[in-house]
């Protein structure tokens, strides 16, 4: 009873703060959908509809005692199913096989592939030989090779000849999810071609009509910007990245000033904010309607449908419609006559986002946006309350908020950027320093004056002065990432990590009084288990074309080539900043007939990769332990043993060799059930787990190839 009337006197405490918790609770409900190890059936939702139900009563009921705490309980319930029903929004299916022939689609995005390629991804798709209902609703193809033939423009119907697959899972248990990913973009294969695109019929009139305009200002623009600084500039305007190449965006990335291209709420803010100003100064320089209307209001309408414009234009993707919603509250509030920089604004867009797009929770854009942005308003709220900031000069005040919005947003993304993208930038802070003003004062304001002065021919002027901003940016960007030591390579955490700092950061933000302060204890938790996590022995790839071991040096790689973008990633979760060419060179495989074998916890292991590895396999598994390999044998093996562990690992994998058999076989038909394995060499031996195991069994997972 006493610990009742504890917890009570401690939820009276925090009345009046408890709104901005909302997202907070409806994002866990979210996170528990997704780390369900299968899908939820309907005694599932029932239960979860019945516990809100209650909750949604007894916090009527008893609305002083019990009040918070059930509408705890019942946003963590809506946070579940509201995802549920995303994924069941989105369902499509998913190419069960690999395909290779005709493809006919109509463009709904171009952008570019980690290897630089033009990219299309196509909707209204047909495949020769292959019932309609088993066609993706989208695929998303790379063009290899000259195009010749092709001016991709989103409505145009094209053909190509070309290889497509599934979505692949992640490249190592616990890595990236690619395959949930695509599952919530609509896309259900992916592949590309080295033959030339075929466009069918051009785009037809009134067919996606803002995807068209985009393009053709994207165009527009790099036809008055040339080079680099104009595909910056498209980008920045429409949200078209297609013209950026692979080396400008890690020169971005690699100075942590990457979020200039991106449409975020950087963008968004500053351009709302121009029109707001440019609209309610024009308004107050008019006597008879400075005093008979509300300029405050109307200029905030119209910045508003500035904002509405701009997000149509640059495509309404998940960044820029997160962005509109948070400049949209804020100027809400304005025209309600409320505050409109609060961490309840920030809540309110928070909770729109995620009932919009609950799988956006798991994203880098999502918790980076909204952790910077709750950072920035809880350090300039307390800024507000000091009275000897107030008789400081307002240069120095400018000065101030410059240098603590740079520092305090890179701090709170910093553990996201290095957890999603294995980066820290070491001169992030003066990068932002030098480029975030000049977007803001120069390339901002000079591209709205660009779309105003357009329509009088006098454009260009406009875009010289944004041209001169944004090529200071890219020197900047250029110099500093070429400085020694600019990037320092970090180890891909724990799953537990992000979810403990970021409760913890919420404890401290987000409670009121000295308690506040026991959130450093999850935080501390969370940085002491980051440091002290240890990367798998041992990793093979999906394919099985590679394997990784891990020495004193660091992973040693199987094979010199191919899985290259496995490779990468292995290196970059490692925190090793080697390329795949140096992770072969590290000793540790030995050559051994047609393949490479290693020591690994007191086994042999061999992989062998092409025609030779597969004439190959019956002598290997007859001398080493396990063989692994991406080949299926060209000859009977009798003895062989392939190890079934479908959608489950253990430990006893590793004593199946001793069972008996001749081997341990991992090959195409185990990787297709099993995904990415892991290994972990420990005292009890080797502890297996496979990317199929910590998926689960979901919509977005395949059960069999």
């Amino acid at each position: 009873m006493r610990l009742w009337h504890w917890l009570n006197a401690v939820q009276q405490g925090q009345r009046g703060y408890l709104m901005p918790w909302s997202p907070v609770f409806f994002g866990i409900g979210v996170a528990m959908y997704f780390a369900l190890p299968v899908e939820p059936g309907r005694m599932a939702y029932g239960l979860a509809g019945a516990a809100a139900l209650l909750a949604a009563f007894l916090g009527r009921w008893r609305r002083e005692t019990l009040g918070p705490l059930a509408t705890a309980v019942l946003l963590v319930a809506l946070g579940l199913c509201t995802a549920g029903l995303r994924t069941a929004q989105v369902a499509g299916p998913v190419l069960g096989f690999r395909y290779y022939g005709p493809i006919e689609g109509r463009i709904v995005v171009v952008d570019r592939s980690a290897s630089d390629r033009l990219r299309l991804t196509l909707d209204r798709v047909v495949l020769a030989d292959t019932d309609p209902d088993r066609v993706p609703r989208r695929v998303r193809v790379s063009l290899h090779g000259d195009q010749p033939f092709l001016t991709p423009e989103p409505g145009a119907r094209v053909a190509l000849t070309g290889h497509l697959s599934p979505p692949e899972g992640p490249g190592e248990p616990g890595g990236f999810d690619f395959q949930r990913h695509a599952w919530f973009l609509s896309i259900g294969a992916v592949g590309y071609t080295r033959n030339p695109a075929l466009l069918l019929e051009p785009r037809p009139e009134r067919v996606l009509p803002l995807l068209h305009l985009r393009m053709r200002l994207s165009r527009a623009i790099q036809e008055r910007i040339t080079g680099e600084p104009g595909a910056f500039a498209a980008a920045v305007m429409t949200g078209d990245r297609s013209g950026i190449s692979t080396e400008t965006l890690e020169t971005l990335r690699r100075t942590n000033i990457a979020h200039l291209l991106a449409i975020s709420g950087l963008h968004m803010g500053l351009l709302i904010g121009f029109v707001f100003l440019c609209l309610r100064s024009c308004l107050s320089l008019i006597p008879p309607l400075a005093l008979r209307i509300p300029t405050k209001k109307i200029a905030a309408v119209g910045a508003l449908a500035a904002g509405a414009f701009y997000l149509a234009v640059a495509g309404g993707n998940v960044a820029t419609e997160r962005a509109f919603i948070q400049v949209a509250v804020m100027f809400t509030a304005v025209l309600l006559d409320r505050r409109a920089v609060t961490l309840r604004s920030v809540a309110i867009a928070a909770l729109i986002v995620l009932a919009h797009r609950p799988d956006s929770l798991l994203g880098p854009g999502f918790q980076m946006s909204f952790a910077a942005t709750t950072a920035l308003v809880a350090v300039f709220t307390g800024m507000s309350r000091v009275e000897r900031l107030r008789a400081w000069p307002a240069w120095a005040r400018w000065l101030l908020g410059l240098v603590l919005s740079s520092g305090v947003a890179g701090l709170a993304t910093a553990p996201f950027a290095a957890a999603h993208f294995n980066m820290l930038a070491s001169y992030g802070l003066a990068a932002n320093l030098l480029t975030v003003p000049v977007m803001g004062s120069l390339v901002v304001p000079a591209a709205v004056v660009a779309m105003l002065l357009w329509p009088l021919g006098l454009e260009v002027l406009a875009f010289r002065v944004m041209e001169a901003g944004l090529v200071w940016i890219l020197a900047v960007a250029e110099r500093i990432s070429g400085m020694e030591g600019a990037v320092r390579t970090i180890k891909m955490p724990p799953a537990e990590v992000l979810p403990l700092l970021t409760l913890g950061a919420l404890v401290v933000i987000l409670w009121q009084g000295r308690g506040r302060w026991t959130g450093l204890a999850p935080a501390a938790l969370a940085l002491l288990l980051w440091s002290g996590g240890e990367r798998p022995s041992l990793l093979i790839s999906p394919s099985g074309r590679l394997v990784g071991m891990m020495t004193e040096e660091g992973r040693a790689l199987s094979r010199a080539r191919g899985d290259g973008f496995v490779a990468g990633l292995w290196l970059e979760n490692d925190g090793d900043g080697a390329d795949q060419a140096g992770g072969f060179a590290r000793p540790a495989w030995g050559a051994d007939g047609a393949g490479q074998a290693v020591e690994i916890g007191g086994l042999s292991l061999w992989h062998g990769v092409g025609r030779r590895a597969a004439r190959d396999l019956a002598r290997a598994c007859a001398v080493h332990d396990w063989v692994i390999t991406s080949e299926r044998s060209e000859s009977g093996l009798g003895g062989v043993t392939d190890f079934g562990l479908g959608v489950r690992s253990g430990a006893a994998m590793a004593d199946r060799s001793r069972e008996g058999a001749a081997c341990v076989m991992i090959g195409p038909d185990i990787l297709s059930q099993t995904g990415a394995i892991a290994l972990a060499a420990g005292e009890n031996g080797l502890r297996v787990v496979t990317a199929r195991a910590l998926q689960g069994r979901r919509p977005w997972v395949p059960t069999s190839r």
